[in-house]
């Protein structure tokens, strides 16, 4: 009897575990270009993310050092100047996708309100947005755009360049996850 309960405890754990899909390779980008000047955007591909699809519940974690620029000098002065990234080196998320079930997923996108905490700098934010969500083949394809401000997270812009960053920073998540085993 030992025996069998050991067994199903075991089987419980391994289908819980099994449940999680995750990246190390996540693109995150934003921009925060204004008309007439010089693009100000940058890209990562190294976001870390977990969805547990049994319950929706999302993770993502993003060194800031990551971001690159296609102007050296920007990306200095966004780790040195605005981010102080020496300082505050990572961004996470935790949320969940409201609603999620796996059985609905397919090839083509489903939309899910997407709600949780982003921190930047130590600083909190509450997001709510959507997220589209799709399988290809084995893996779960995870695309989302939302908004924020640089004074949500203590950045500040100097007057001798505000004119030249957008008021919002525009972010877009695509996330390709793979069944973690």
């Amino acid at each position: 009897m030992k025996k069998l309960l050991y067994m199903c405890i075991f089987l419980a754990v391994g289908t819980v575990a099994a449940q999680k899909y995750y990246t190390k390779t996540g693109t995150t980008d934003f921009k925060a270009s204004v008309a007439a000047f010089e693009p100000v955007e940058a890209k990562s591909s190294s976001t870390t993310v977990v969805l547990n699809v049994n319950t929706g519940d999302i993770a993502a974690l993003l060194f800031i050092k990551s971001f690159h620029f296609k102007v050296a000098l920007m990306e200095e002065h966004f780790n040195e100047n605005y981010m102080d990234s020496d300082k505050h080196p990572k961004a996470t998320f935790k949320g969940s996708l409201a609603n999620f079930s796996m059985a609905d997923i397919s090839s083509t996108a489903k939309e899910y309100d997407l709600t949780g905490t982003l921190t930047v700098r130590g600083q909190a934010k509450e997001i709510a947005t959507t997220a589209k969500v799709s399988k290809n083949g084995e893996k779960i394809m995870i695309e989302s755009f939302f908004s924020v401000k640089p004074q949500d997270f203590g950045i500040e812009i100097p007057s001798i360049v505000r004119e030249k960053i957008a008021k919002e920073i525009n972010i877009n998540l695509n996330y390709e996850l793979i069944e973690k085993k």
